[in-house]
């Protein structure tokens, strides 16, 4: 566990104790109790460290929000870049295997999981022509089928990160 979780999770435990003495002294002044013979000072001085510890606790619980909002936002940045990645590196690979248009659009419908018969659909054309674009498309990758294309890819793409 990183140091800053540690020290929150310490301030968290402060506030809570402060709460619960703020929620024991209004429940014994409501319920009329007798307080044992604690000086007016020392409960003043309780009530002062309480009130410290839940101020000091909202500001770290604030901080502790900007901080995810902050890694969130990072997070998403960095999807967004391997996605662009992604696209990039797909989009050399076809280039290299010399895709025409048709085949590079058939091929990314292909590795998002379209079916014959919805890659037809999506592109106005038959289940035909189709098949005969997918395997023009393997043809030229150097495999049988829909599943070696993408396990090729991600293949390339794994061995890619590694060097």
């Amino acid at each position: 566990m990183r140091q800053s979780n540690i020290l929150l999770w310490i301030f968290v435990a402060i506030q809570v104790l402060c709460a619960g003495a703020f929620v024991a002294s209004l429940a014994m002044s409501i319920l009329g109790l007798q307080r044992s013979g604690t000086s007016w000072q020392l409960r003043e001085a309780l009530e002062i460290s309480a009130s410290m510890g839940l101020v000091i606790g909202s500001v770290l619980g604030m901080r502790s929000v900007l901080v995810a909002r902050r890694d969130q936002r990072e997070a998403e940045e960095a999807l967004r870049s391997a996605s662009g990645a992604f696209a990039s590196v797909v989009n050399e690979k076809f280039e290299r295997w010399k895709l025409t248009k048709a085949e590079f659009e058939v091929a990314w419908l292909v590795i998002k999981g379209f079916s014959t018969r919805e890659t037809a659909e999506l592109r106005g054309t038959s289940e035909g022509t189709i098949k005969s674009q997918c395997n023009a498309i393997y043809r030229k990758v150097g495999v049988t089928g829909r599943a070696q294309l993408l396990s090729l890819i991600v293949e390339d793409l794994l061995l890619d990160q590694q060097t």
